[in-house]
């Protein structure tokens, strides 16, 4: 899989830019500022509908425009395919594929495939648990795009059952009625959805595990063993209530979730159980406790917690590990032995585009040299340097200048 043309209009510091792109690895070099990251982040947003670096599609359409239009032809074997996206801030965002309308944006999701290295990436090990759910949820839609509908889903119903939580503590505090039987119907919707993001982690985490383990140990050299495990608000819930723990124990970090024979419906019944368990407790702080939106991908480093243990060097080493994991996923598929096996709803395996914005400068030169090293092979390399030295020699390619609202093909 590779991009083939990139066109945007309006995008960031982009009035209009139309690129060509080939195979192999292509070096966009410039000074900082000049739009380099723009470039690649436009490639990001067609795989993912969304931005490494901002959460809100507003700050994507350049100042004093009133909407961002991406273009991007992606090749899949011997297979074309145009998608363009109108960004439209304060309303929705349109798509059409090989010139037809889709009804959805998200429906665009699964065309291309991307895995971003950034060194934004590195508060995937020092940051707070949100990074990494995100980082999870990312990988899971670009693994199965129908999770997109479904983490959708899990949005609207989390802003309405706390909204019904805060009217509820007011209530029981004596401003207004006390009705819980609306909750219930949002609590069951909640285990609903829940359940079926839970799974689809659940199983991402499982498959995951061996090829960032992999990786950990190509970047740095075999310093040190990283694990990933998954950590529930239903272990927060069963800690919090006398009926002990909630499921069956897990690998490292997954106490009292499922993980090998889990299934949605006993994930739904742990999630309305906890929920009724901690009721009290949620209407009166008013918000929703119970839930993957309150979980975290636990890393762990040499058996220590990564956040707080790990040294600089370590920990991007592991956020590196986690990128390349994603990207052998990805090209892989799911080993069709573990627990996506015949629920997970993924797709078959077809190499990402591989994305590295501005991340040699972040790194020492071994680090430096040993990415270059594994990822040189990749059917397409797209990268951001500010100056052709940060270029590593294992990567030497096509190169773009970028400079001056302009780009310019050196080579």
């Amino acid at each position: 899989m590779h991009v083939a043309k990139l066109s945007l209009t309006d995008f960031r510091s982009w009035s209009q830019v139309d690129l060509d792109l080939e195979p192999g690895v292509t070096a966009l070099v410039g000074p900082n500022g000049q739009g380099k990251t723009n470039l690649v982040e436009a490639v990001g947003y067609v795989a993912t509908l969304g931005s490494h670096r901002v959460s809100s599609d507003a700050a994507l359409v350049r100042a004093g425009a009133e909407r961002a239009v991406v273009r991007l032809r992606a090749v899949r074997g011997d297979r074309q395919t145009l998608v363009e996206l109108e960004l439209n801030p304060g309303r929705a965002n349109r798509a059409q594929v090989n010139r037809s309308p889709v009804r959805r944006a998200r429906d665009v999701l699964g065309i291309l495939r991307t895995v971003l290295f950034a060194p934004e990436d590195l508060a995937l090990v020092k940051g707070d648990p949100d990074g990494r759910r995100r980082f999870l949820d990312e990988l899971t839609v670009q693994m199965s795009p129908r999770m997109a509908g479904v983490l959708a889903d899990q949005d609207r119903v989390l802003r309405q059952r706390g909204a019904l939580l805060k009217s509820a503590g007011g209530a029981r505090r004596g401003r207004g009625e006390l009705d819980l039987r609306t909750l219930d119907v949002w609590d069951a919707r909640l285990a609903e959805i829940g359940a079926q993001v839970l799974l689809q982690r659940i199983a991402l985490v499982e498959e995951l595990r061996p090829h960032v383990a992999h990786a950990y140990q190509q970047v740095s050299d075999g310093q040190g063993e990283a694990v990933l495990g998954y950590r529930s608000s239903l272990e927060e819930s069963a800690a919090a209530g006398t009926d002990g723990p909630v499921g069956r124990p897990g690998p490292a970090g997954t106490t009292g979730v499922p993980h090998l024979g889990a299934t949605v419906e006993l994930l739904e019944a742990q999630l309305l159980e906890a929920m009724s368990r901690l009721r009290a407790k949620e209407i009166d702080r008013g918000v929703n406790l119970v839930g993957p939106h309150r979980d975290d991908l636990v890393l762990t480093l040499a058996g220590l917690p990564a956040k707080g243990y790990a040294s600089h060097g370590e920990s991007w080493s592991f956020a590196l590990a986690l990128r390349l994991g994603s990207f052998q996923l990805l090209t892989h598929g799911s080993s069709g032995t573990g627990p996506a096996e015949g629920y997970a709803g993924w797709e078959e395996g077809s190499e990402p585009v591989l994305v590295l914005d501005d991340v040699f400068a972040e790194l020492d030169t071994r680090r430096r040299g040993r990415l270059a090293a594994l990822v040189a092979g990749a059917e397409q390399v797209l990268l951001t340097a500010a100056v052709p030295e940060d270029v590593p020699e294992q990567l030497e390619g096509a190169r773009i200048d970028v400079f001056g609202g302009q780009v310019s093909r050196v080579r």
